[in-house]
């Protein structure tokens, strides 16, 4: 597997602003307090803070009240930048890279529904073991496990996408929360693409979840699902409701030949 930095990079794309190593920070600031770090739930939290209320510093403050009790001097500020532990956000035993991996005929199954492996694709893991509350049956290969769904809608593009392609039916109310599908090749169309310090190739980068099927709302096609998240949410609803309808358990790149220069982060 590629450098841990790449990962990183790949964080930093989707999220939107530069994500780094407390590591790293631990060794360029001795002695300093260190900053609030990221879990993978919380790289969610981002996401959907960004494509509901378009202002991540607000988002990261938020996740600092919830998980610390209060907000550091840094989460007030307008953030540059954030942190992860890499220790405690990567899980480098579930690894896997699947770009050369000859695809199965098999169908498989995810609590009862089909899930294709990310063929074509490398997989950064990240550590869900022990992080939620309810065990881990919900990350298992059984009919109680929670199906598997991609999330590649770039931030900035994710109202667009909404409007488009998740407009109601008759009678039918969709629109606020966060968007997801079972489909890699849909998510892989609407993945943020960027190119690699470290590498110097481009990549397109999307999150492999489980979604809790009894939350979800599939959409007009059924290769569109909404977690809602009605308008007026608390801060604490939202983090608790996103907690309990999708979890990331794998950031997933892909290398691409770029020819847009536009695209590149």
């Amino acid at each position: 597997m590629p450098d841990r930095q790449l990962a990183l990079e790949a964080l930093s794309a989707i999220v939107g602003v530069p994500v780094k190593s407390v590591k790293e920070f631990r060794r360029s600031n001795p002695g300093q307090k260190e900053p609030f770090a990221l879990c993978p739930q919380d790289v969610v939290d981002v996401l959907v803070g960004r494509s509901l209320m378009d202002y991540l510093p607000e988002v990261i403050c938020q996740l600092e009240l919830l998980s610390a009790g209060e907000a550091s001097t840094e989460a007030k500020a307008l953030r540059q930048e954030i942190f992860v532990d890499e220790e405690e956000f990567f899980d480098p035993q579930y690894d896997y890279d699947y770009t050369h991996k000859k695809k199965g005929a098999k169908v498989l199954k995810r609590g009862g529904e089909a899930y294709k492996r990310p063929w074509g694709w490398m997989r950064f893991a990240v550590k869900v073991s022990g992080k939620y509350k309810d065990g881990e049956r919900w990350l298992q290969k059984g009919a109680h496990a929670w199906p598997v769904s991609y999330h590649g809608t770039s931030i900035e593009a994710a109202k667009g996408v909404i409007k488009i392609h998740y407009r109601p039916g008759a009678g039918q109310v969709y629109g606020r929360g966060i968007y997801s599908t079972p489909n890699l090749d849909i998510a892989s169309s609407y993945s943020k693409i960027f190119t690699s310090r470290t590498t110097q190739k481009t990549y397109k980068v999307i999150l492999q979840n489980r979604i809790n099927p009894t939350n979800r709302i599939m959409c007009n096609e059924k290769d569109y699902w909404l977690v809602p998240i009605p308008k007026g949410t608390s801060a604490e609803k939202e983090k608790e409701t996103v907690e309990n309808s999708i979890r990331p358990y794998g950031l997933l790149l892909q290398e691409v030949q770029c020819t847009n220069p536009q695209q590149k982060n």
